[in-house]
């Protein structure tokens, strides 16, 4: 069975290369690109593999504003599904994975705030 490439818009972890190393087993290329509508927050981290992953605490989560102005950079990853599920393994509950346009055009997996856990 042939495992397909899907495209992850990356603003935070998901870009370091130790992060990408420990996730999945090699470094990612991408392009630059940019997600219009959101706006960057921060999460705290609680989950000690996480932290132990990424090194850090707090991580920038993205938050719907639905303003087209508002726009935040990233970078456009291609992963196999396999990868992809990997990050799911990877991102803690205050993410929620969505497809979402991004500004060149392409459709692509973000992880984002997860309102229906009541956060703001």
């Amino acid at each position: 069975m042939v495992d397909h490439l899907v495209v992850l818009f990356s603003y935070g972890t998901l870009r370091q290369r130790d992060v990408q190393l420990s996730l999945f087993g090699r470094e990612i290329t991408g392009a630059p690109d940019a997600l219009p509508g959101y706006r960057l927050s921060t999460v705290e981290i609680t989950d000690p593999r996480v932290i132990a992953v990424s090194g850090a605490t707090h991580h920038p989560i993205l938050r719907a504003t639905g303003d087209p102005a508002d726009v935040v950079e990233g970078t456009a990853l291609h992963l196999s599904t396999d990868e992809l599920a990997a990050a799911d393994d990877y991102e803690v509950d205050d993410y929620q994975r969505a497809l979402v346009p991004l500004a060149s055009g392409l459709r692509a997996w973000v992880y984002a705030a997860d309102h229906t856990a009541g956060r703001a």
